[in-house]
């Protein structure tokens, strides 16, 4: 990965395909039991997770906690 400017990484298509594997795999079990939702929310979250350092494990629960907030949201109007 190489910085184009603070804040932004670019990553190279191996490391992005690692991740999107890894949040496929970590999405399963979630998809399993949550309400209809789109899956590119979990893994755009699981993703920035692991680019910011978290381990599988935390990017999981973050990427959830997106959900929640993303499908909470909906259930309200907004």
């Amino acid at each position: 990965m190489s910085a184009s400017e603070p804040g932004r990484l670019i990553m190279d298509v191996e490391t992005v395909t690692g991740l999107l594997r890894e949040a496929e795999e970590h999405h399963g079990p979630y998809e399993a039991n949550a309400p209809k939702h789109h899956w590119s929310g979990f893994y755009a979250a699981y993703i920035v997770a692991r680019d910011e350092g978290r381990s599988e494990e935390e990017a999981d629960q973050e990427a959830r906690r997106h959900m929640d907030e993303v499908l909470a949201k909906q259930e309200a109007g907004g």
